[in-house]
């Protein structure tokens, strides 16, 4: 899987395992679209915007690495693909994928530099 974000590039390769990658700027725009992607009243406690535009791109980044995983038409980011809640503090989750009758678990990984987010996801 490959990304790019601005001047950031990344691969993840493995031969045995599913694997997804996502590297995004964290940008305020993320805040007016999120409603798109994940139920927004579900961070209706994080007052503070900067950590709102982070965890809404760790999401985001989650969400897109499991869609380069399963790549298959009708799949919806808000309807098919769940994050499971994390503290601002981890730098892991667990992500689901549930279509067509299937479900599928996913280890996330997430890292901040730069103030840009780069996750990763691997089928369990």
């Amino acid at each position: 899987s490959i990304t790019h974000s601005y001047h950031f590039t990344g691969i993840i390769v493995s031969q045995k395992d599913e694997v997804g990658i996502d590297i995004e700027k964290q940008r305020d725009k993320i805040t007016i679209i999120g409603h798109k992607f994940t139920p927004m009243e579900a961070y209706a406690d994080i007052k503070k915007a900067k950590e709102l535009v982070k965890k809404l791109t760790i999401i985001w980044g989650a969400k897109e690495s499991l869609y380069k995983i399963y790549a298959t038409h009708g799949l919806s980011f808000m309807d098919h693909i769940y994050i499971h809640d994390f503290k601002n503090t981890d730098n892991t989750t667990r992500g689901i994928i549930s279509y067509d009758g299937r479900t599928s678990d996913y280890n996330i990984t997430f890292l901040e530099f730069e103030e840009f987010t780069c996750v990763y996801a691997i089928k369990k």
